[in-house]
């Protein structure tokens, strides 16, 4: 094909570059042609105006807490009150201080003892438990002569096991497990039922602070008689009677508590089962033999009685070999009597103990009741006897391990009565 050619015009000439958008029209070499005559299209030259709209107003306060009704319906309780709130970067403030117990209206002795002062010495061994201990070695050997017998009929090494195994054992005696177990079933008590020990722990805990003495250190039992009693066993229970909780008031409770306290700072409940427990062998022996010679003793009485005599001679003749056999068992004759008077002696320590805490006061008042109780016990006793008074004799007196309830009540007021002259 051939390239066309324009009349009385040259070729136009193109531009080898795109050239920049033009602003106005190209000129041409002749004049712009002749368009016809119409505006061009006017552009906004702005951004169009939107109307202005005011930004959100937020509140500048909180808005007000809804309003309760300060009155709270009968059937339903006030709501709880809410902690403060606590910053992150401070710190918390300290917790508040526990509030002393409450105690009955009766008690008469200081509800704020504060922070408890707990003493260097919590317990020791006075002269009556190095007594008490010494007392009961002759029981202590007689078990040993009856695990020594059972230990023959034993092969070489297992003999000497046995021996060194039982006299090892002794130290289950401050066993707090072992104890419970001891108390349950020896001494026939049982733990405080919550109920109990919402009255019994505020004024234990009072007497153990007057003491310095951790209270945790001992169990709170009960013992259900129907008497005003109380127990310091093993090394850490302390048992009061039903009883004595329900009727007696609180400041003689703590009385009571004190002087059970008393036992256990003086070492007298321990060295006590600890004697127990290392006699028990003889004990259960002497308890065989008796069974076995009344036995043999009411075969032999119903065949003839000349048999029964010489059953009876015979376990006479045997009893008598075996002490001078053993001299040390010629003592069992006296350690009763002995123990008996240690016991006594334990007693009287212990109302000392409980007065040097301030209890002496309530001490008398529960030995004054002690009194009344015994009172009407003998004059029943007498009605049943024809109207015949009647005593305990020397023997049943010497073997009571506490002393008459009168020379509790004189001691007593003579500790009060030196106290308060400044003598003691």
């Amino acid at each position: 094909m051939t390239e066309p050619t324009y009349p009385d015009a040259p070729p136009p000439q193109y531009p080898t570059s795109p050239p920049p958008y033009p602003t106005v029209p190209p000129q041409h070499p002749h004049g712009a042609p002749q368009h016809p005559a119409a505006a061009p299209p006017q552009y906004p030259t702005a951004a169009p105006e939107y109307p202005a709209a005011a930004p959100p107003q937020y509140p500048t306060a909180p808005p007000p807490p809804p309003q309760y009704p300060t009155t709270v319906p009968p059937q339903y309780a006030p709501p709880p009150q809410r902690q403060p709130h606590v910053p992150a970067q401070g710190f918390a403030p300290p917790p508040a201080p526990p509030q002393p117990p409450v105690l009955d209206p009766t008690v008469d002795i200081d509800p704020h003892t504060g922070r408890i002062h707990l003493a260097a010495r919590q317990r020791g061994a006075d002269a009556t438990t190095i007594g008490q201990l010494l007392f009961q070695l002759p029981h202590f050997l007689c078990s040993l002569v009856v695990v020594a017998i059972v230990s023959l009929f034993l092969p070489s090494p297992a003999n000497l096991l046995l021996i060194g195994l039982w006299i090892a054992s002794g130290a289950l005696v401050f066993h707090r497990p072992t104890e419970k177990i001891l108390a349950r079933y020896l001494f026939r008590m049982r733990p405080a039922l919550h109920s109990e020990l919402t009255r019994l722990e505020p004024i234990w805990h009072q007497v153990t602070a007057k003491a310095g003495v951790n209270p945790e250190s001992y169990d709170l039992w009960i013992e259900d008689h129907k008497s005003i009693n109380a127990t310091a066993a093993a090394g850490h229970i302390v048992a009061v009677t039903r009883y004595a909780l329900d009727t007696l008031p609180a400041a003689q409770l703590a009385g009571v508590l004190a002087h059970e306290l008393g036992h256990h700072r003086g070492g007298h409940a321990w060295a006590g089962l600890l004697g127990y427990w290392y006699s028990l062998p003889a004990r259960f022996s002497w308890a065989l033999f008796r069974f076995v010679a009344v036995i043999a003793f009411r075969i032999a009485a119903f065949f003839s009685l000349l048999g029964a005599l010489v059953v009876g001679l015979v376990s006479v003749v045997l009893v008598v070999a075996v002490a001078f056999a053993f001299p040390p068992l010629l003592l069992l004759l006296v350690t009763p009597y002995l123990l008996a008077a240690v016991g006594r002696r334990s007693e009287l320590r212990a109302d000392v103990q409980a007065a040097e805490l301030g209890f002496a006061d309530a001490l008398i008042e529960v030995f004054h009741g002690f009194l009344r109780d015994e009172e009407a016990a003998l004059a029943v006793a007498a009605r049943e006897n024809g109207g015949r008074a009647v005593r305990p004799g020397l023997g049943q007196r010497l073997l009571s391990t506490h002393p008459d309830t009168h020379t509790r009540i004189r001691r007593l007021e003579d500790w009060r009565a030196a106290a308060a002259t400044g003598a003691r």
